[in-house]
């Protein structure tokens, strides 16, 4: 076998973390070249004579004026030379640049098709992702991956890349799936590591920022890490409850499948015209055929607009939700609106290309979300968001504003075309069979056979928070999307105008996620998101899942981007981040042991706050919240976690001091620490915590670690000497090789002393 099918990360790169480089600033071009690309270019077979640095090209000039003539100074970044012949071309862009910006790839392919130059390839690295393409087919790559999934496509990049690749007689086959890497035979399913928190980039690419408005959005990297760690290409990846398809789009951009599922029409249709493949010349051809005839037809005058509205259906008498401001859809439009979002729509289904016309309706239908008189425009140009999305009702705004509609329509379909764009590698005609987009329900997904999904990643909705199809009505109208009470009553809230009861919540929650664990295969992972404030939500998660027979492994606290305006508007009833619980479904699960912990709930959470407020400096609603559920969850008392504290914040606000300006709650100013309990009592909470967490992730700490870990959170009172620590230590644990350690049991329960 070649030694390169050998390759993986660890080899090229070392330990570099790759979700570090994007936030840091020291990590820039110069860093790309020689961290990420140079590595990369020596196990391709290339030896320093053979790659050229910073090549300075001369023919190409300017001319100004009748004379005068400058030379334009091309430098492409490297140059690889094979039989002193230049075989491809490659460019180096910095982490926070888009290497699939048009500008960037006409660059380098003016490298590549320079006389001096006449390359085969020409190839762009932002240190997060690589792109190649052919010189003689731009229109889409002919490879296309994320750096830290390297070793699946590294075969991909030989066969194309290497020195060998470029003799005389080589065959190459352009398959974007015709090579699977050996590297993904020995991925271990078992033992995937817990991701720590990763930091957000979620306005990084197109294909998902400033497409469509919707309710709840995934951080894209995020998503893509977690498809990344706990799946391998090929496999199929299932979110039930689908939303604006972020889990299915990611999976194809990392060469995986996906099934996404979800009971409101308007979220299945954002992502089916999404990932709708379509020839950009073709739908940019149509877009004009739209803008002429739109323009010549569009209503001014009252007649015009009067004629209009009876020549062109529109929404009529379509219920909107009880709290907004009118009574049905067409009373959030002007006539003006109306007539011209009639107009346009009545146009846009002419078009005969299905994929076109749903691509151009996307674009309506985004286009409908700004042009109504619920958008409420910001100070920036253009800037704001429709009612629905931001107070989640349908509330008049005070100064709706009057952008033109085609202004509006044209932006959105540049949208579109960028994100279209953007993915064309991965989503394609020949990708797009990978994956289901189907308007079902997360409690029966019979259609799935047992025991066939590889990943579930899934976002579901939190209680009462949002009711979706209540908020959808607007867009469904104008889409002529069919909501049946069926779907009202299979939809998994709390709330909404079938005043659904948190019973019924709970049962919707309960039966989807008995659901998820019989399409899943054994040894493969959940990953469910949440960010409900109620411990008994938690505590159903939990209780419902070890019934069906997963094990919980861990809960990561995870930071989903900017603050929402309806968390500003709500600092103590809306949470800004969220926990990602995760498990795994094996043949024999093990249950959460419940700790007998030696004091009572109230103890526990003063304790418990007053930890982390400590260990921080000052913590947040969001970091309180996290650590009393993690905790709940480790230590098995979210059962009496929720009959006592199903709401932090009166709590919080009585016994803390709340920082405005910082979010955070303090110990009150000139008080000590409420909690004044046994020193060892404390150091065996903490400790018992924390080995318990490492040894979900199959860790047996170093003693250091132990006590760097647990001393910031013993800062009340007199801080213990290591000797008391590491007697307490070997009374709930035990050592093992080079002084690490790991909990012992007893009795089948974790027995905490006073």
């Amino acid at each position: 076998m070649d030694k390169t099918n050998l390759i993986n990360k660890k080899q090229l790169f070392g330990d570099l973390d790759f979700n570090s480089i994007l936030n840091n600033p020291d990590f820039k071009e110069d860093s790309v070249r020689e961290v990420i690309i140079l590595p990369i270019l020596y196990h391709l077979g290339y030896s320093q004579e053979n790659i050229v640095r910073s090549k300075t090209l001369h023919d190409p000039f300017l001319k100004v004026g009748s004379n005068k003539k400058i030379a334009i100074r091309l430098v492409p970044d490297y140059c690889l030379k094979v039989e002193n012949n230049y075989a491809w071309v490659l460019d180096a862009k910095a982490p926070n640049q888009r290497i699939t910006d048009i500008d960037h790839i006409a660059q380098v392919y003016s490298y590549s098709y320079h006389s001096e130059i006449r390359s085969t390839y020409f190839a762009l690295c932002n240190g997060l992702e690589f792109i190649l393409y052919r010189v003689q087919a731009t229109n889409e790559p002919v490879l296309q991956f994320y750096i830290d999934e390297i070793e699946h496509h590294w075969d991909e990049l030989n066969m194309f890349l290497s020195p060998a690749s470029f003799q005389v007689g080589k065959n190459i086959t352009y398959d974007n799936n015709s090579v699977t890497s050996k590297q993904s035979d020995k991925f271990d399913y078992k033992n995937r590591p817990l991701l720590e928190e990763i930091p957000v980039r979620k306005q990084q690419v197109r294909r998902h920022f400033g497409v469509h408005g919707y309710f709840t959005k995934q951080t894209w990297n995020v998503v893509a890490d977690y498809i990344k760690n706990y799946s391998k290409p090929g496999d199929m990846i299932l979110d039930p409850f689908g939303g604006s398809g972020i889990t299915a789009v990611e999976a194809l951009m990392n060469n995986r499948k996906a099934i996404s599922i979800d009971i409101n029409p308007m979220a299945v249709f954002i992502v089916n015209a999404l990932i709708a493949p379509v020839n950009l010349n073709e739908l940019a051809n149509a877009f004009l055929r739209v803008k002429n005839e739109y323009l010549a037809k569009e209503p001014k005058t009252k007649e015009e607009i009067s004629r209009t509205l009876k020549k062109h259906p529109y929404p009529q008498g379509f219920a909107l939700p009880k709290g907004s401001d009118v009574d049905t859809v067409e009373q959030l439009f002007t006539d003006k609106q109306l007539s011209e979002l009639a107009l346009l729509k009545s146009v846009i289904i002419k078009e005969p290309n299905v994929n076109i016309k749903n691509s151009l309706l996307l674009a309506f239908s985004s286009t409908v979300n700004k042009h109504n008189l619920t958008f409420h425009y910001t100070k920036s140009d253009g800037g704001g968001d429709s009612a629905a999305f931001r107070y989640y009702r349908y509330r008049i705004a005070p100064d709706p504003g009057h952008m033109p509609l085609f202004q509006i329509y044209e932006t959105k379909f540049k949208k579109i075309v960028a994100a279209k764009r953007e993915m064309i590698y991965h989503i394609n005609e020949k990708t797009v069979q990978n994956v289901t987009i189907l308007k079902a329900s997360a409690t029966n997904l019979k259609w799935i056979p047992k025991e066939s999904i590889d990943y579930i990643y899934t976002d579901p909705p939190y209680g009462k928070k949002i009711p979706y199809l209540d908020l959808s009505v607007m867009w469904n109208a104008w889409l002529d999307l069919e909501v049946t009470q069926e779907d009202y009553d299979q939809e998994a809230i709390e709330g909404g105008e079938n005043h659904k009861s948190k019973e019924d919540y709970n049962c919707l929650i309960s039966q989807s996620i008995k659901e998820m664990y019989r399409v899943l295969k054994f040894d493969r992972w959940l990953s469910f998101v949440f960010a409900h404030k109620d411990p008994e939500f938690w505590h159903l998660i939990i209780e419902t899942a070890e019934n069906c027979g997963f094990e919980y492994i861990g809960a990561v606290a995870q930071k989903n981007g900017q603050t929402s305006f309806k968390k500003r508007q709500n600092p103590f009833t809306v949470l800004s981040g969220q926990l990602i619980i995760n498990f795994r479904k094996v043949r024999k699960p093990r249950a959460i042991l419940k700790a007998n912990l030696g004091m009572d709930i109230a103890e526990i959470v003063m304790q418990t706050i007053e930890g982390i407020i400590a260990k921080n400096s000052g913590a947040t609603l969001e970091q309180i919240n996290d650590e009393l559920i993690i905790k709940g969850l480790e230590l098995g008392f979210l059962d009496l976690l929720k009959k006592e504290y199903t709401d932090l914040t009166p709590l919080l606000m009585s016994s803390f001091d709340y920082d405005e300006t910082t979010d955070k709650f303090t110990i009150k100013k000139d008080t000590k620490f409420q909690t004044h309990i046994d020193v060892r009592l404390r150091i065996r909470y903490y400790l018992l915590s924390y080995l318990t967490r490492k040894g979900r992730e199959g860790i047996n700490p170093h003693f250091d670690e132990i006590i760097l870990a647990i001393l910031p959170l013993l800062k009340n009172g007199i801080t213990p000497e290591h000797q008391t620590i590491l007697s307490v230590l070997e009374d709930i644990a035990q050592h093992v090789a080079d002084d690490c350690w790991k909990l012992k049991k007893a009795d089948g329960q974790l027995k905490l002393k006073i």
